[in-house]
């Protein structure tokens, strides 16, 4: 789980100002950090199926922001991309 300064910090880092939480790179952002809390999780847990179902939903709710960007703004999809080392 994400604390609220963590949150906070994506939120500046990628929106600009605290009250931009519904840009598409800050959407992005916090879900590739919960995505990335749960992967280690699952290495510890491995039949916790539940938790999976979960993951996977935010996985492709991360898929359409992202797929929304890169119609949207080609460079600003470049960017997050290069800054979350989403694609190798």
């Amino acid at each position: 789980m994400l604390s609220k300064e963590q949150k906070r910090e994506l939120i500046l880092k990628y929106g600009g100002s605290e009250k931009n939480t519904g840009a598409p790179e800050v959407q992005i952002a916090i879900l590739t950090a919960r995505i990335n809390e749960l992967t280690k999780h699952f290495e510890e847990h491995k039949k916790d199926n539940h938790s999976r179902m979960g993951l996977i939903k935010m996985v492709g709710k991360r898929r359409r922001l992202l797929r929304y960007l890169q119609n949207k703004d080609i460079e600003r999809y470049r960017k997050i991309v290069e800054e979350l080392n989403l694609r190798k």
